[in-house]
């Protein structure tokens, strides 16, 4: 058993007494580790890590000049919009380098990091086994645009952790994986819809933005202008976790839905689990109905097990199992890679075996898959440590915070799965994209904001999951829970 750690014991205690976690896939864990520690490159515990002051307010300047200079080159001063920090208002900080569990801006402010990069960095920043397969790599040229060995290497630890993926392809990013994943069932199938859900997020590729959570969710955009309305039709939009819709949709357009896309643990409305039932409910309809079922797992592979969603729900027997996955960015050491796979006989329908066109001139760059075959090895030799070392840390964050914020009478749900989950602000259970559009936004921007200042960088939209990796330890679960305080307080003034 853990040792408890004094200073923030009264945490636990709190969580016990009067924290409600609303649709969350696991139990609230309010034990707070005083020994947990994160793994080094050899798997084992490192050493403690000394506390530091943060001091209040944190500077922007030069973030803010950055930020200037940035407008004059690119649209927002960003390559992608939730970066702007439109949502939750101020300067975006500048990163000008990362270790393990911290971020540093270029005005040397230092961020206990909760976003990860948007998921990848299970084992933290610079972790050394990606970083030296990277060098290695890139001493040999970082690009060729022809085959090599490493492609066929990752592929075969990929399968190792996917069964599901007899038959895969490497691609440049999670978009270009679900695009050409739906590209294909709708060649496999010879239909023309899609059945995609509520705030599901599966990239910017034109037929997947309808009601597409994430960034559009962010700016309050439906959809987006260029999507034409004949691209937009074939795509149907139904609420999560409501089996009926699909009934119904199915009877409605007999014979023509190519396949069901969905993300098996919502991350791209903030976080949000799949009900008892729903997602066996939709492989039986998709097999009863002749469509395909389509895991996109870009957010959740690797990270809510070895095995990704399907292995967590346990979707890895023939009946249960997807027909198409599409993953990225754990699976490439956080490097710009994805990819998609599924069914053999589905699969051998792309060129050159079949008549389904797809294409990449950089795909299975070398240096992403030298940095995915380096942290999928590395997960697949220490998964018995490092799956409950981030049960037990993301236990303890996401239950503190929601202890905190009882403590000062804020409203707040907390859902969580494995190690991703959010914080609504509003009181209502979370189970679809129209309960989590009743979070109080503005209140999550002060939140936001409150914790920058204090070290600690959320992602920056109440719309998005937070994570956590394995270089989070005690020191860091300790600030985190002492800015999460002093946070809600300033908020209640």
């Amino acid at each position: 058993m853990c040792q408890k750690n004094a200073a923030i014991q009264g945490f636990a205690a709190v969580a016990s007494n009067t924290v409600q976690t609303l649709t969350t896939a696991v139990a609230v864990v309010v034990d707070i580790p005083g020994n947990l520690r994160p793994l080094n490159a050899r798997g084992h515990p490192t050493r403690s890590r000394a506390s530091y002051t943060v001091a209040m307010p944190y500077r922007f300047t030069r973030s803010a000049e950055l930020q200037q200079r940035a407008e004059t080159l690119l649209p927002g001063g960003v390559d992608s919009p939730v970066r702007a920090f439109r949502a939750v208002g101020g300067h975006p900080p500048f990163v000008v380098s990362a270790e393990g569990a911290y971020l540093t801006d270029a005005d040397g402010n230092r961020y206990v990091d909760l976003f990860g990069s948007w998921g990848p960095m299970l084992f933290g920043h610079a972790f050394p086994p990606a970083v030296a397969a990277i060098q290695r790599a890139a001493s040999a040229s970082p690009s060729f645009g022809a085959s090599t060995p490493a492609e066929a290497e990752l592929a075969e630890l990929v399968q190792q952790c996917f069964p599901a993926m007899e038959r895969m392809r490497f691609v440049s990013s999670g978009t270009e994986a679900c695009m050409s994943a739906i590209r294909l069932a709708r060649g496999y199938t010879d239909r023309p819809f899609v059945l995609k859900f509520e705030g599901c997020y599966h990239g910017h590729a034109d037929a997947l933005l309808v009601k597409a959570g994430s960034g559009l969710a962010t700016f309050g955009i439906p959809g987006s202008a260029g999507v034409p309305a004949e691209t937009a039709m074939h795509t149907l939009a139904l609420p999560y976790n409501d089996l009926s819709a699909v009934e119904e949709a199915f009877a409605s357009h007999p014979g023509l839905i190519a396949a069901i896309i969905l993300e098996p643990v919502v991350g791209n409305a903030g976080t949000i689990a799949p009900t008892e039932g729903f997602l066996r409910g939709l492989r039986e309809i998709t097999r009863r109905e002749g469509a395909l079922l389509i895991f996109d797992e870009v957010m959740t592979g690797f990270r809510l097990s070895a095995g990704g969603a399907q292995g967590f729900y346990g979707f890895t027997t023939p009946e249960l199992k997807p027909d198409l996955v599409t993953l990225g960015k754990i699976v490439g050491g956080g490097l710009p890679v994805g990819v998609f796979g599924g069914r053999a006989d589905i699969m051998e329908k792309l060129a050159p075996l079949g008549p389904v066109y797809q294409a990449g001139t950089l795909s299975g760059n070398p240096l992403a898959m030298a940095a995915g075959i380096a942290t999928l090895r590395y997960l697949l030799d220490n998964k018995a440590e490092i799956y409950p070392q981030l049960e037990e840390t993301s236990a303890t964050v996401f239950a503190g915070v929601a202890a905190a914020a009882a403590e000062y009478g804020i409203a707040l749900t907390t859902n969580r799965v494995g190690s991703m989950g959010t914080w609504f602000f509003t009181p209502t259970a979370v189970n679809d994209f129209a309960s989590a559009s009743t979070s109080d936004a503005t209140l999550f921007a002060r939140f936001h904001r409150a914790m920058l200042e204090r070290g600690v960088w959320l992602p920056p939209s109440q719309y998005e999951a937070a994570f956590v990796s394995t270089a989070i330890g005690t020191t860091e679960i300790e600030h985190i829970l002492g800015a999460a305080r002093e946070s809600f307080a300033l908020l209640t003034r």
